[in-house]
Formats: C-alpha cells, structure tokens, sequence
C-alpha cells in the first residue's frame, strides 16, 4: 500500500513538470522539412502565424541541403560566406535564446532565391508591470502574495491532495 502512495505522488509531480515547461519545438516545413518550396512565401507565411518565445527551437529535416543563420544584409542577398550559424547533417535543432529576429537561409547555392529562406520574430518575455513604490508601501500583503507563482500554487495544491488522498 505504501509503495502504492509513493508511485502515484511521484506521478503526480512528474505531471506538474509538464504543466511548467513553457518551450515548444516547431518543425520546420511541417512533414515536407526545409526544402526548396512551391511559393517563394511558404516559408514566410509558416513563421508569421506561430508565436514564437526565447528557448523555443527550431527543427529542419531535410537532405543533400544545409541551414544558415546569418544577418540580416546577408538574408536579403541570400548568400553569406561567414554565418552565425551552419549546418548540413540533415537534422538539425536551433534554439532561438534571444528576442528579435533570426534570418534563415539554405545554404545550397539557388535555393535561397526560389524561396528557401524565412525571418523568424521571437517576441519579447513577458513581464508583469512594476507597481510604484507608494503602492507597495501600501499594500505589502499584496505585494507579497503576487509575488508567488503559479508553479507554487500548483506544487502546493498537488501536494496538498496527495497527502489527503493517501
């Protein structure tokens, strides 16, 4: 019975870390991967309608081809001799750990003018809005119970089951 409780404690908080993880792993060209694509704008139209967020990452499945991350001025002459980036092992994962925007391009020679290439914006982190300091003067208590998060509240409340279920 004992042994019981434990399992199903520990199945509940490895599901609460599900909950917190916040990063998304976006595939690239969906089932097509990167490759020269139909319309010179597939590319463009995929990243405009996802949100992307700082530590998201980019996957690209793709073959006899290569991914560049290069600046902005090298983007629009679809060629670059020194990127910020390269790879060509067919599977490659970037993460974008920064807000801004990163410019993508195929390294294949007549690739990027046909199309193969995209902008990526990461948006800004969001941050709540400071109150002044006359406001947290006067309202300490609630100053301090904003200050503990949703992840705490959760953890709390799993925990606080648990030991009433068991």
């Amino acid at each position: 019975m004992e042994i019981s409780r434990v399992f199903v404690l520990l199945f509940l908080l490895s599901t609460f870390h599900f909950l917190v993880v916040t990063c998304i792993q976006f595939e690239v060209g969906g089932k097509s991967g990167w490759e020269v694509p139909k319309s010179k704008d597939d590319y463009s139209q995929w990243a405009s309608t996802n949100r992307f967020k700082v530590n998201d990452t980019v996957h690209f499945s793709y073959k006899e081809d290569s991914v560049m991350v290069v600046t902005e001025d090298e983007y629009d002459k679809c060629h670059s001799a020194r990127p910020i980036f390269f790879n060509n092992n067919g599977n490659t994962e970037y993460k974008l750990d920064r807000p801004g925007l990163f410019y993508f391009i195929s390294g294949v020679k007549g690739h990027c003018p046909r199309g193969q290439k995209m902008i990526i914006k990461v948006l800004e982190p969001a941050s709540p809005p400071q109150p002044s300091i006359d406001s947290q003067k006067k309202n300490g208590a609630a100053a301090m119970a904003a200050a503990v998060s949703s992840a705490t509240v959760m953890l709390c409340f799993v925990s606080f089951l648990a030991v009433f279920l068991f």
